[in-house]
């Protein structure tokens, strides 16, 4: 099959396209025939091997695991002795810890994949793992979030941001966003009630108070952060800055895991985890029409670096979709 692969670590141009073996698929296994993909942060820093302290997980002089992706939709290509869940030809979508740039992946039946809504495109679809996971588990397993509370989501343009305010919607909050000016109206049409632009407006010294707070962007200090805070409210760190070469946005998170000891509010920071439930419960608001992928570009799979790229700019927002 064709992948996208790694050979050192490095920016887009370490990205190739290869024939590689497919995946074996185990008695308790799922193969997929990837039909779309996206590109994630996670995919840019494990290419890159930075920070450099990920490179111990990664791989000290080069990565221990050439094949990169975490989303994919597609169908059931083959399914293992085990397997009861689907059959060939069945449309999923999920997200395995690598492997998904690829023609195929094999996951395990009871952790990564889960029917595609037919309301959903293939290509939609496969924006949906890593950054509504991320999304989903940020407000409801870390962040608590009861209908009625008010939410505000700091870095709400980006792939979690607008997974982020349209799940917190669709639970019932009052969603507030931070963004920049060119992505106002976009916040706006995804359910936020009150949108900040961060050039012009400091939401940390609004007035305004919030019973949780998601801080993807992690542009502002723990002080900074609880001044916008109810005194029994919650912090959920998503993301920080990574202009440490070293630490990348480790530094920020433990700060603030430090800054907060003793407050009365609560902080969360975390890593995703994959899980079939949170996916499920993703999938049941893709199929109400709750939650709607937003895609700003939209890529053939040869032009995968390309991708990469762009997003290595910083200037990406929502998601980018890559097509196989």
């Amino acid at each position: 099959m064709k992948a996208a692969v790694y050979r050192r670590y490095g920016t887009a141009e370490v990205l190739r396209i290869e024939e590689v073996d497919k995946p074996e698929v185990g008695d308790s296994d799922v193969l997929v025939r990837v039909r779309a993909t996206s590109i994630n942060q996670a995919d840019w820093h494990t290419m890159t091997g930075t920070p450099l302290v990920a490179r111990i997980a990664f791989g000290l002089r080069g990565p221990k695991d050439e094949m990169l992706g975490g989303d994919f939709a597609g169908t059931v290509e083959a399914v293992g002795s085990a397997v009861s869940r689907f059959k060939s030809g069945d449309p999923v979508f999920g997200l395995t810890r690598s492997g998904a740039f690829a023609e195929y992946v094999s996951v395990p039946e009871d952790r990564g994949a889960v029917a595609k809504p037919d309301n959903v495109s293939f290509e939609e679809a496969g924006t949906v793992g890593v950054a509504g996971i991320t999304a989903v588990q940020a407000l409801r397993t870390h962040g608590r979030l009861r209908s009625g509370e008010r939410v505000l989501i700091n870095g709400a343009s980006g792939g979690v941001g607008t997974f982020a305010v349209q799940v917190a919607k669709a639970m019932g909050a009052e969603v507030a966003a931070v963004c920049s000016a060119r992505n106002v109206e976009m916040a706006r049409s995804l359910g936020a009630e009150r949108v900040f632009d961060y050039a012009k407006e400091d939401f940390t010294r609004s007035g305004e108070r919030y019973d949780l707070l998601i801080d993807i962007a992690g542009s502002r200090s723990w002080g900074e952060c609880k001044r916008v805070l109810k005194p029994e409210a919650r912090l959920v760190v998503v993301g920080g800055p990574s202009r440490n070469v070293l630490l990348g946005p480790v530094s920020h998170l433990v700060g603030m895991r430090l800054a907060a000891i003793g407050d009365r509010r609560k902080i969360a920071v975390f890593i995703a985890t994959v899980r079939d439930e949170d996916l499920e419960f993703l999938r049941e608001l893709l199929q109400k029409g709750q939650v709607k992928p937003v895609i700003e570009k939209r890529y053939d799979f040869a032009d995968i670096g390309q991708a990469m790229a762009y997003l290595g700019e910083g200037h990406a927002r929502a998601k980018l979709a890559v097509t196989i």
